[in-house]
């Protein structure tokens, strides 16, 4: 499945968290560690089984200039990229969304790339929903109609954000969030698909990171994807053997960490079922994730 990281806090080079660590996420492009093993069918044709390459397309948002939001996405896989190498190293942020993508039986085009971007806020997902094609028609329908225009591809990424967004993300970001995943449980539910919804997700106005990790309640043997967060002066070894110490403020959360060699000390797990706030310098909070709300 796919792979991403976020970060917030003071602002850093994009590649002292892209690029430098000697688990980069453009390492766990070629070789994620974490595999993740459903045991149902991800799409027609292809047979559940663990995906440790993420080449079918990639991305980076950012908090850029005068509170304008960055992008830049490319198809190809993010490992083959001089391109994204060279930004990385040019620019700055306070915060950061990137993301590589296995899309097995998806559409591979740039408008299907993460993170997603809508006017403050931008999104990224590793995980399903389940059937999505018989799903699809009914919950795009409940994207409201000012919204619905701005969806230009065909993955249900994309179909989660403008959810979350019509169920008010601009005013209250974990109800919107909860809110989303509860209508793609109840239309999960009303049409009796058997196989879960399972989701780590990430959405930021470069203000906070809102992150959830999720797996449906009914699910057999299936975990929630793997979702790590990391909080304060985080040290990364790097690909050149160095140790790079991330600010005092920071926060980052990721698919995976960002080290080959890694401590549960400084990585601690996001529970399952639940929506975090994260926010400058402040410890994470995390609560369950309500479907009521």
């Amino acid at each position: 499945m796919c792979r991403w990281l976020a970060y917030l806090g003071s602002p850093i080079d994009i590649a002292d968290i892209l690029l430098r660590p000697n688990h980069s996420l453009i390492d766990q492009s070629l070789h994620a560690r974490e595999l993740y093993l459903p045991h149902y069918r991800l799409a027609e044709g292809f047979a559940a089984h663990a995906f440790p390459t993420n080449g079918d397309g990639f991305g980076m948002a950012w908090a850029g200039l005068r509170g304008t939001l960055g992008r830049y996405r490319q198809i190809g896989p993010a490992w083959d990229s001089q391109n994204l190498r060279h930004l990385a190293q040019q620019i700055q942020s306070n915060c950061v969304l990137a993301h590589v993508r296995a899309a097995p039986g998806g559409t591979i085009a740039e408008q299907n790339c993460h993170p997603f971007v809508h006017d403050s806020w931008m999104f990224q997902h590793n995980g399903t929903i389940p059937e999505f094609a018989t799903l699809k028609r009914e919950l795009t329908f409940d994207v409201d109609a000012a919204l619905y225009p701005s969806i230009l591809g065909n993955a249900d990424t994309e179909v989660c954000f403008f959810l979350a967004l019509t169920y008010g993300l601009d005013q209250d970001p974990v109800a919107g969030m909860s809110r989303m995943v509860a209508r793609v449980e109840r239309a999960r539910n009303e049409h009796g698909i058997a196989d879960p919804f399972t989701a780590t997700m990430c959405v930021s106005n470069g203000q906070q990171l809102i992150v959830l990790r999720w797996v449906s309640p009914d699910a057999q043997g299936v975990q929630a994807p793997s979702l790590y967060h990391a909080t304060g002066p985080t040290v990364l070894l790097t690909v050149d053997g160095q140790n790079d110490r991330l600010p005092e403020n920071a926060q980052l959360v990721v698919s995976e960490p960002l080290e080959l060699h890694w401590s549960r000390h400084t990585w601690r797990e996001v529970p399952s079922a639940s929506i975090g706030i994260l926010e400058t310098g402040q410890p994470a909070r995390f609560m369950p994730i309500n479907l009521d709300s």
